[in-house]
């Protein structure tokens, strides 16, 4: 009997565990379920918030303000003009972009393919405060400003012929320096010259400080020339800039070619082509010889001074009022007018120290006379051809001579 309550009570304990057990399972058993659920919502959350976030940085990033640079910097007051100008946009692409002088002049330039980036296509001149107004896609246009700094030493380029002036078919385009310039190609690349009618123009340099340009024949008569010059801030020298940058048109009139013999001792004169005029001459003598070769109409003086010493040749002469003279050469020779000699020494003998001479008189106002006539019928530019003078051809560049080169030693002398 004891036994058998023993096993009922232990029966009933553990049947009375397991319920509870069960119990406790059963009321554990949600719990796990709503773990489980917690779990599944946790990483549900996970993703939402890397969604979230991904969108988020997105959106940052579309939201960020593009970002404009120009080089040189806003507000630079001696800014390099050696450089293009450079503008540069980060987090954007560039939309536009305008640069413009306090002189008038514009700065063109390109974008490059990613747009981020505008180079200017030439650099800025020197001495000028520039705008600049850059404008990014989506973005206000920001506008800054700088100033490039003044070169220390300059030179220019001195021209003949003047401007609007009109000359004679020979007459060259030349162009004296200021200072030696040692850079001839930047300097000969700065400067055009073309014609109308259109003719290949080549320039020569005769020195560092002189370029002469020319077509292989003499100028078509009514030719129209324009000397272009772009010499602002071209380094002729270290640290030696250019400053002009014009147009500059002269226009060529009718062909007159004058040829002087000075074995017949006669100047035949031929107007496009026809003879205008013959005249009697007297030349250089044997101890002075007249340069021979062609030689270009320079300078012209109704009346003007010749004195012996200013050609080497001391006390000789000095003849304050030589009627008629036209320069050939930069050395002193002239054809002009000849009022001390006898009228037959004209077209009969060579006695001057040089130059060529005509009958003349004294005053320069007598229109009947040979000096007089050929004097009203030339101008700048017309050419000169001496022959048998017992003399070597005049050196190319003493004066506008460079006709005596050939077309191939011309074109040897340019830089370009």
């Amino acid at each position: 009997m004891g036994v058998s309550h023993i096993s009922n009570r232990s029966e009933q304990r553990t049947q009375g565990w397991s319920r509870r057990g069960i119990l406790a399972v059963l009321g554990v058993a949600p719990a796990a379920a709503l773990t489980g659920c917690s779990s599944g919502s946790a990483d549900a959350s996970e993703g939402s918030g890397g969604a979230q976030a991904s969108a988020a940085a997105k959106a940052s990033a579309a939201a960020k303000t593009p970002v404009i640079t120009v080089t040189p910097a806003n507000g630079t007051k001696k800014a390099a003009f050696g450089s293009p100008v450079e503008v540069a946009v980060t987090d954007g692409t560039l939309a536009s972009v305008k640069v413009t002088g306090n002189d008038g002049s514009t700065l063109e330039g390109s974008l490059n393919d990613a747009k981020t980036r505008w180079t200017s296509s030439k650099n800025p001149y020197s001495g000028t405060k520039y705008t600049v107004t850059a404008q990014a896609e989506g973005a206000d246009a920001e506008t800054t400003t700088f100033t490039t700094k003044s070169p220390g030493e300059t030179f220019v380029g001195y021209f003949t012929p003047e401007a609007n002036s009109t000359s004679g078919v020979g007459m060259p385009v030349s162009i004296n320096f200021t200072k030696a310039v040692k850079d001839r190609a930047a300097v000969q690349k700065a400067i055009t010259v073309t014609a109308e009618p259109a003719v290949e123009i080549v320039g020569h340099w005769f020195s560092d400080t002189r370029l002469d340009f020319r077509p292989e024949t003499y100028w078509a008569a009514g030719t129209k020339i324009t000397l272009g010059l772009r010499l602002k801030d071209i380094e002729g020298q270290d640290g030696v800039y250019g400053i002009q940058s014009k147009d500059v048109t002269f226009h060529i009139g009718r062909e007159q070619i004058s040829t002087v013999d000075l074995s017949s001792k006669e100047m035949v004169v031929k107007r496009d082509g026809a003879t205008y005029a013959t005249y009697p001459v007297s030349g250089g003598n044997a101890e002075h010889t007249t340069w021979a070769g062609i030689m270009v109409i320079s300078e012209r003086f109704k009346q003007t001074r010749m004195e012996s010493s200013t050609v080497g040749l001391g006390d000789e002469y000095d003849i304050s009022d030589v009627p008629h003279a036209q320069r050939l050469t930069t050395s002193g020779t002239f054809v002009h007018g000849n009022y001390w000699a006898s009228t037959s020494v004209f077209g009969s003998q060579n006695t001057s120290h040089g130059c060529v001479g005509l009958h003349d008189t004294k005053g320069a106002s007598d229109s009947s006379v040979a000096g007089y006539k050929f004097y009203e019928s030339s101008m700048l530019g017309d050419v000169v051809i001496v022959k048998n003078s017992g003399d070597k051809t005049v050196e190319a560049s003493n004066g506008l001579n460079g006709w005596n080169l050939s077309w191939a030693d011309w074109k040897a002398g340019s830089a370009v």
